[in-house]
């Protein structure tokens, strides 16, 4: 049977198409205000990677901030339980998740079947997901995408408040002021966000192996920073970090059929 995972988060929303357990299509769209339209574009240009029509579609599984808007779904997956099928799909020895999306990290502990054991979400502030290093970008006016790799190049130690986004604004600004080489500043950033998933994942504690989805795992500065503290030497990534929810709600779609 074919399924298909929305995924309608707060900046993209993603859809993955699924056949006996392998993904055959994907598609994205900016989210926007429109929510529904968003759906629908990325839902259309998912079967139209896979092949297929949406009459082939068995059932189609709804995740995401916007969940409320995927008309097309016949069963609704809380965005934990998404996260977590989606980690034991790609990585069936993992036990600890973090996501993190645009606007919110989160961590799930697992057991050997998906099955979630524990979570802790970050809901409180922009400082423990994607929309915080987009804003950093912008104080520190570079392109989003040189934030990473610039992380990769300072070896400086600048603490910064990982509590509040617009603290932490107000102290690059003085960091900037201060004549702070941008690499260094941009590494303060990224160890300031991972030190807040970092604290949430250890309230449900770390277990082997530790996987991380959502857009914020092609970040290699972030990664770089999270594995450091969390002392790990290898964090699980699938390819397209990004799909991770839509794929755990296609597939506890399949579950449910």
């Amino acid at each position: 049977m074919i399924t298909v995972g929305i995924d309608c988060g707060a900046k993209n929303t993603k859809t993955v198409v699924v056949k006996d357990n392998k993904i055959i299509g994907k598609g994205t769209s900016l989210t926007g205000f429109d929510q529904a339209a968003a759906v629908e574009t990325s839902y259309n240009a998912a079967l139209k990677d896979a092949g297929i029509e949406a009459s082939d579609v068995g059932k189609i599984g709804g995740t995401g901030a916007g969940m409320d808007d995927i008309k097309q779904a016949d069963v609704k997956v809380n965005e934990v339980k998404a996260m977590a099928k989606a980690a034991n799909y790609y990585f069936p020895n993992a036990r600890t998740v973090t996501d993190v999306g645009a606007e919110e990290g989160r961590a799930v502990k697992i057991d050997e079947n998906g099955k979630v054991i524990d979570f802790a979400i970050n809901e409180k502030c922009a400082a423990g997901a994607g929309a915080f290093i987009e804003a950093m970008a912008r104080a520190l006016e570079v392109d989003l995408q040189e934030m990473g790799p610039m992380v990769l190049k300072s070896d400086k130690e600048i603490p910064m408040n990982a509590q509040c986004a617009i603290f932490a604004e107000s102290e690059v600004v003085g960091l900037i002021h201060a004549k702070t080489e941008k690499q260094d500043i941009s590494k303060a950033i990224h160890d300031a966000m991972a030190s807040r998933i970092v604290s949430m994942i250890r309230r449900i504690g770390v277990n082997k192996d530790v996987v991380m989805i959502g857009g914020v795992g092609l970040n290699p500065g972030f990664v770089d920073s999270l594995k450091k503290q969390l002392e790990i030497d290898e964090l699980f990534i699938p390819e397209d970090p990004a799909y991770g929810a839509a794929v755990g709600a296609a597939l506890v779609a399949a579950e449910e059929a």
